[in-house]
């Protein structure tokens, strides 16, 4: 008995391997996925969307799993764990949750993949979790601390799977 309570709570401490959001807009229409994926030396992010507007849109990974709409600002700033400021071409580093932009087609698709090297998901599900958003804009890589990236007009939350 007291082998299988050792073995149930080992599991339970396990972290998660994957972690999954639907993807909605303000109005709570699904309008993509977002899947992320632990490697054994990164997080792989891979977003699908279909529905949208053309042209390219800022894509981030926000620090609080909570997406209440019009606006998603409870899914709080940009993960960044490590205190840097905005953007991949920003001299003082980037914040982990800083993505490439997500293009979209004239027929409303988009989809990307993307690894964030050197943080687990122990690191990014924490006791609030974490969000996917998108934004009207696309992100200009250097302008603390959104990048330029306008509103937020697309969230997901993440779960553990």
């Amino acid at each position: 008995m007291i082998r299988t309570a050792l073995i149930i709570s080992a599991l339970l401490a396990t972290p998660a391997v994957a972690a999954t959001a639907k993807l909605s807009d303000a109005s709570g229409k699904v309008v993509g996925s977002a899947k992320i994926v632990q490697t054994p030396h990164s997080l792989r992010l891979t977003v699908k969307v279909k529905g949208m507007e053309a042209g390219e849109r800022g894509l981030h990974i926000h620090a609080i799993g909570l997406c209440e709409g019009p606006k998603f600002t409870t899914a709080g700033p940009h993960w960044n764990p490590t205190g840097n400021q905005h953007g991949r071409d920003n001299p003082m580093g980037s914040h982990a949750g800083d993505m490439p932009n997500l293009a979209v087609d004239a027929r409303g698709r988009g989809s990307l993949s993307f690894d964030v090297h050197g943080w687990t998901m122990a690191g990014l599900l924490d006791a609030d979790g974490a969000a996917l958003v998108i934004h009207a804009k696309p992100d200009d890589y250097k302008t603390d601390p959104t990048g330029a990236s306008g509103d937020r007009i697309i969230c997901g939350a993440f779960s553990a799977r």
